[in-house]
């Protein structure tokens, strides 16, 4: 009962939250189309057999980055969590403070075989965040919001960096991409009701003006991507 009440607190506190940054930012609800993305130029192939690679993705409030990748083929799971910092600063309210060098970041595990890493380059560079933003996302404002990319494997990294290239040469963005790349250091799973939240409380105002968009505009510019029901994690 006592962990149900705090929970159910959270929860109403995470709506308030919403409401707020709304509230304070207005212009946050009126959806922009992605700019045109074109698709990386150096990307892996497809790989032969099925097996996991994982990637972690930083773009702002993690609710709307989990949402977007929670509806892409291919990711076996999208968790939302804290990366950038210590173990012992990964929590919320202390990650909230942007004083850890943490960034709200999301977990992906993908199927190589399904979807390429270049795919999910893309998808982040189109739907998922805006590049360009300095230590905030959209109403969130912050490093605890910047945009960050934690790769895995050396293969990983050199696709970005290349991306990253392809995409300031071609002036694809009106400002300067602020993307940070960096090797992954650790990852650590945000409280579990900040797990698949977008899905949970679609009528959240924060939800509707922020992140929903970010969902259609998936389904809209990647079609051979989507998929309708997304891939849930599990919550302990």
């Amino acid at each position: 009962m006592v962990r149900s009440s705090i929970i159910k607190g959270l929860l109403l506190a995470a709506v308030f939250v919403g409401l707020v940054r709304l509230v304070a930012f207005p212009g946050a609800g009126e959806a922009k189309s992605p700019a045109v993305v074109p698709p990386p130029a150096m990307d892996a192939q497809l790989a032969t057999q099925h097996g996991e690679q994982t990637v972690v993705f930083s773009g702002g409030c993690f609710w709307g980055v989990q949402a977007v990748y929670q509806h892409v083929k291919g990711v076996i799971s999208a968790r939302s969590g804290y990366a950038g910092g210590n173990a012992n600063s990964a929590d919320y309210e202390t990650v909230s403070s942007g004083r850890t060098n943490h960034a709200e970041s999301v977990k992906v595990v993908f199927d190589p075989a399904q979807v390429t890493y270049g795919q999910l380059l893309h998808v982040f560079f189109s739907v998922a965040h805006d590049p360009t933003e300095l230590n905030r996302q959209g109403p969130d404002d912050g490093p605890q919001y910047r945009s960050m990319i934690s790769y895995t494997t050396d293969e990983q990294q050199k696709i970005t960096a290349a991306y990253i290239a392809q995409l300031q040469d071609a002036h694809v963005f009106k400002h300067k991409i602020v993307t940070q790349v960096v090797p992954l250091k650790g990852f650590y799973p945000a409280e579990a009701y900040h797990q698949n939240y977008a899905t949970i409380h679609p009528n959240n105002p924060y939800i509707v003006y922020n992140d929903a968009p970010k969902v259609e505009n998936l389904k809209k510019e990647f079609g051979n991507l989507y998929r309708e029901a997304p891939q849930l994690v599990a919550v302990k």
